[in-house]
Parts: C-alpha cells; sequence; structure tokens
C-alpha cells in the first residue's frame, strides 16, 4: 500500500548497468553498479507462518498497525487487532473487511505487520493468497523499510509485492517506490500480470531481492525488474532492513476511485502461507 496517491504505469523495466559518472568537490568520480552474481536461496524458510493452528495469528510473528484516518490514501477502514478481522482457521489466514462503524469510520479491516518480528536484509518473499472480489477493495502484500534510515516515504523505499484493485479485478501489479522512481515526479516503477483466477484461487505472489535487483514473480512468471543503478539511496534503498505487511484497505485514491458497493462485505484476502528464504552468500 501507498502512503500517498498512486498513478500506476505498467512498466517492466530493466535499467542499464553500464558505468555512470558523477562530478564532485573531489572531481569526477566513476560510479560502477553492483554486478549480478546470480545468488540462490536457500530451500528452507529462516522465517515462515504456515497457519497450521487456530484463532489469533502467532502474536510472536505479526503486530499490527492500527486505526483510521486515511493512511495517506483517504482510505476508508479502521484497522483492528482481532480476530474479527483477523483470523486464523482450516490453515489459512483470513483478513476481512467490515461494514460497520468504528473509530470514526465505515468500514473495518487489519493490517498486520512482522516489524520487529521478521525483519530481513535480501532473501526472497513468497506469499500464498487469494484475492478478494468487489469493487472498493484494494489488498495488498508489501514491504516498508524497519528503520527508515534514508528518510520518510518515499526515501527509505517501499516494495510492493502485489496490490490489486476491485474495480479493476485480476489486474495484479508489482511496484517499487524509492525518491528516484515514484509517481509523484512521473518515474513510477511497475510492472504486472492479469491472473484471471485471482480472486477464486490461490497464487503465488514472489519478490527475490538481492544487491542487484528486486525481481517480481507471479506463480513463478517474472513479470517485474528492478536494477541497482549504484548511484545511492534515491535510486536504491534497498539495501536496509525491510519487514512485511499483510492488508485489506477499503476504498482510498486508488482503490476508491470508482466508489465502494456496499453490498460486497465481508470481503476477504485469504492467505496460505508466508515464508522467507535467506539469500545465499
Amino acid at each position: 500500500m501507498k502512503m500517498v496517491t498512486y498513478i500506476f504505469s505498467f512498466v517492466v523495466m530493466l535499467l542499464s548497468s553500464c558505468s555512470k559518472s558523477t562530478t564532485g568537490s573531489g572531481g569526477t568520480v566513476t560510479v560502477q553498479p553492483p554486478q549480478d552474481k546470480n545468488w540462490a536461496f536457500e530451500t528452507t524458510p529462516i522465517w515462515s507462518d504456515e497457519f497450521d493452528y487456530t484463532g489469533s495469528p502467532n502474536p510472536a510473528k505479526w503486530g499490527y498497525d492500527l486505526g483510521g484516518g486515511g493512511w495517506g490514501n483517504h482510505e476508508l477502514e479502521y484497522y483492528t487487532n482481532t480476530t474479527n478481522n483477523a483470523k486464523v482457521e482450516n490453515g489459512k489466514l483470513t483478513i476481512t473487511a467490515r461494514k460497520e462503524s468504528i473509530g470514526g469510520m465505515n468500514y473495518s479491516s487489519a493490517r498486520m505487520v512482522t516489524r520487529d518480528k521478521g525483519d530481513f536484509l535480501y532473501g526472497r518473499v513468497e506469499v500464498r493468497a487469494k484475492l478478494p472480489s468487489g469493487k472498493g477493495t484494494w489488498p495488498a502484500i508489501w514491504m516498508l523499510p524497519t528503520d527508515w534510515t534514508y528518510g520518510s516515504w518515499p526515501k527509505s523505499g517501499e516494495v510492493d509485492i502485489m496490490e490489486e484493485v476491485g474495480y479493476d479485478p485480476n489486474n495484479v501489479l508489482f511496484s517499487i517506490h524509492t525518491e528516484a522512481y515514484n509517481h509523484s515526479i512521473g518515474t513510477q516503477k511497475s510492472g504486472g500480470k492479469m491472473i484471471p483466477t485471482a480472486m477464486t484461487d490461490f497464487h503465488n505472489y514472489r519478490v527475490d531481492w538481492t544487491p542487484y535487483a528486486v525481481r517480481g514473480y507471479y506463480d513463478d512468471q517474472l513479470v517485474f525488474t528492478f536494477v541497482n543503478e549504484g548511484t545511492g539511496y534515491k535510486a536504491w534503498p534497498f539495501d536496509k532492513r525491510f519487514h512485511i505487511l499483510l492488508n485489506l484497505a477499503i476504498g482510498g485514491d486508488w482503490g476508491g476511485a470508482q466508489g465502494v458497493d456496499d453490498s460486497i462485505f465481508p470481503a476477504a484476502l485469504e492467505v496460505d502461507y508466508v515464508r522467507v528464504y535467506k539469500m545465499i552468500e
């Protein structure tokens, strides 16, 4: 999810890996981008939740962002930490958005985070999920920086592994956001894929994150590549630890662009598992 309004461009961009020159007080310095070492990933997760239990999500692995106020996007939901909105049963996590008045908002939902419980620098993150249906829904599987070393959004970066809005069903997007590449200056970087059964079947949404690139895969098909230019944090803030977020927003600048259909509630984002694999140095 975004901290601000989005305008998506459907671009899968492979940036040049050639050297660049910059001029400073010490003269011209050649900047050499990192080389792709074709990193592999371990086959056993270093962190995971298989949701093979019943009740509240495991508190050792998940926290919550709470409240309403629009979340920077004029969203309409109020996020809670109760099983009314996030519950594990039958081998899966269900994040449910409901039509109800709470905290001054007209809808309730959940925004789950692994911050300070699962924070990672590089690796493979894979989430198997089934998306909600209905106009006004805005589900997301994404990552934010844990420490915000480079400053507020978008300076410290964001990785959106999966986003989709209900009025454009099955059009699933992968995006990154940095100071140099974001929609507010017309440099948005996104890729995606039409998945005809995204709302009726479970699909795998994955990011492979290395010092060289952020790559997105849907059902093991490459849909997005963003290469480290080697020019510093404004283009590549992805050298610090990030954490995972799962949420279902209602309305908002993108999700609510065509209104909200109140007949769809309750609406649910279902998650079969979340797995993180260590990058092999």
